[in-house]
This record gives structure tokens, sequence and C-alpha cells, in this order.
């Protein structure tokens, strides 16, 4: 009976285990973007976990990094939302023949009632992303409670596993748009292979030669009959 016993106590134990990590990696802020290509426009979905402890949260406060000058947030019903605009030091052309002297340096969003402890909502943001590849973004982010705060802005350093933070903020990562000109190469040998297979595939058979081959036999066996007609005609004659 020990064995089993130990079995289940060491089943308990990893369950235990799995339930903490599944909890750790829920709590905290995190984004989740539905693209990460580089100069598309993208919306960023934060996940806002339960409260610091166990108090509610009242307000959250998401820094948007200098390469992002613009985003609209979405409206949330339980939420109200105002953008921060900071001054730019240099203005920047806007796309558009114009320049931009500012831009959005923050979204605060802040509950008409507070989010309780135990519960999650999602607080959703749609801007451009911008047009180097492999740049990361950071959004740090505060989340003020009822009673006391959770400041989830802390980076991993080169070589440190992100994991290993206490309040990691919210990052992500531009990744390179496809490669048309791969997919127009693509398209050519696909041409060329349905070319090739064009080629290679035997003719249909045509009904012309198949009339003059009858033909052919027809005219052929006509004369064969002529020709021993003519060959009995002379033996009799001759007889």
């Amino acid at each position: 009976m020990k064995r089993p016993l130990q079995l289940l106590t060491v089943a308990a134990a990893t369950t235990t285990l799995l339930a903490l990590g599944a909890s750790g990696a829920s709590a905290h802020v995190s984004v989740d973007p539905d693209t990460t290509t580089a100069g598309s426009y993208a919306l960023l979905t934060f996940g806002v976990p339960h409260g610091c402890g166990e108090s509610a949260t009242t307000k959250v406060s998401i820094q948007i990094p200098e390469p992002i000058t613009s985003v609209t947030p979405t409206v949330n019903p339980g939420w109200d939302v105002e953008k921060v605009m900071v001054t730019l030091a240099t203005p920047i052309d806007d796309g558009h023949g114009g320049q931009l002297t500012e831009r959005v340096g923050e979204i605060v969003y802040t509950a008409r009632s507070p989010l309780p402890d135990g519960y999650r909502d999602a607080l959703v943001l749609s801007t451009k992303l911008p047009d180097t590849v492999g740049e990361t973004l950071v959004f740090p982010t505060v989340q003020t409670c009822q009673e006391g705060e959770s400041a989830w802005v802390q980076v991993a350093a080169e070589g440190e596993d992100p994991h290993d933070l206490d309040l990691p903020a919210p990052v992500l990562t531009v990744t390179a748009a496809k490669d048309e000109a791969a997919h127009g190469e693509t398209e050519t040998v696909s041409d060329e292979s349905a070319t090739v297979e064009a080629a290679a595939a035997p003719a249909e058979p045509s009904s012309t030669p198949l009339v003059l081959s009858w033909v052919a036999v027809v005219l052929g066996a006509a004369g064969l009959a002529l020709g021993g007609a003519a060959f009995v005609r002379g033996r009799r004659s001759q007889g």
C-alpha cells in the first residue's frame, strides 16, 4: 500500500505546482497582438489580471513606446478612457504632407466599477506598428488598485529569462512582412511546372489520323479485290 500512496503524493504535488505555474502566468498584464508584421495596423489586446494582492483594480495606465505616434483606444463599457499626449522634441512627418508636433504617450483606463480580485478584463488598442523589423516595443503598465498598485515595468536584460521577473512589462517584437518577391518566384515556378507537365503529358488522340487510316485500309482492300479479279480474268483468257 505504501507504493500507491507515494505515487498519489507525487501526483498531487505535481498538480499543485502546475496550478501555481498557470496561476503565475495568468497574473501578468500581457499584450496579445493580432499581428506583429512591420508597418501593419495591429490590434493590441492587454489582458488585465486580478488586482494587487486581493485588492480590486481601479485604473490601468499603459505607456506607449516612442516609435508609436498614434493610438486609438477601443471603448470598453466598464471603463473610462483617456489619451495623454506628449510634445515631440522634433516634429515628424505625419505621412499626409503635414507634421506631428505631439504623440500619444499614454492610455489611461479608469474603471467605472472596480474590477474585483479573481476577475480579469481585456483592453484593446489600435495602432500602426513601426517599419523596423526586429524592434522590441515595451509597454510599461501600472495597475492601480483600491489598496496599492502593481507596476508592470520590468524589462529582461540580455540573457535574462523574462519569466524570472516579478513584474514584467508587456512586450512585443516587430517581425518581417511576407516576402512578396519569394511569393512571385513561387508562382513562376508553379507556372513553369505546369508548362513542363503539359509538355510531358501525352497529346490527346486526334480523330483525323484515325479516319485517314480507315480510308487507307478500305482503298487497300479495294485494290486487292481489283487485282484479284484481273488475275482471274487473265487465267481464264489463257485457258
